[in-house]
């Protein structure tokens, strides 16, 4: 998949959805926020910090708010962004029967703006330490390069798999999970690290 380099071919990419896509961006741009690209999206900024981005997906589009955990008037809209996960992020999903109501749109925007001016982020809870599972403290045990390779990521990304094997539900996921993440650690990957630009 080519790398998205600006806004256009972002929107182009997303023939679906293009219409809305360009009013999203126009209503955007109308409040001098600074439009760039993260993460192969379109993002809206304000003094180098990230407020708004633009996603298009198969069968939702929508926009994604920062730190919009922080809005108080506005939020009928707002789901988070992966509930039990997203302290701070909240998006609003629009599919192919949602009415496109910029106004009501643009109280969410307004309130984010003044929030941002006004100094105001979301207060980040540490998340609590995570235990390596079973099943990877077997394979770590059992596999000296693994154990070393394992031992020299960073701790969020020796999180994040352990996270990855713990989430699955049946043992069977986790031991396919297992398979799957041994190679990467041993290159000294993160299991995200394709997310991540």
């Amino acid at each position: 998949m080519a790398k998205v380099e600006n806004v256009d071919q972002y929107i182009n990419k997303h023939f679906k959805w293009k219409d809305n896509l360009l009013l999203l961006r126009e209503m955007l741009l109308s409040y001098n926020l600074s439009e760039t690209i993260k993460w192969g999206s379109p993002v809206y900024m304000k003094d180098g910090k990230n407020l708004i981005g633009i996603a298009a997906f198969k069968n939702h589009y929508g926009l994604w708010f920062f730190q919009g955990a922080l809005l108080q008037k506005n939020t009928k809209l707002l789901v988070n962004a992966q509930e039990g996960k997203t302290q701070a992020m909240r998006q609003i999903k629009l599919v192919e029967t949602s009415v496109l109501d910029l106004n009501v749109l643009s109280k969410y925007i307004e309130e984010t703006i003044a929030l941002h001016d006004q100094g105001e982020t979301v207060k980040l809870v540490s998340p609590k330490k995570v235990e390596i599972p079973v099943q990877l403290k077997l394979e770590l045990d059992t596999n000296s390069d693994l154990n070393k390779a394992f031992s020299i990521l960073s701790p969020g990304k020796q999180k994040e798999y352990s996270l990855y094997i713990v989430e699955a539900k049946r043992e069977a996921t986790k031991q396919s999970r297992i398979k799957k993440i041994i190679p990467m650690i041993i290159e000294g990957i993160g299991l995200n690290d394709k997310y991540k630009n």
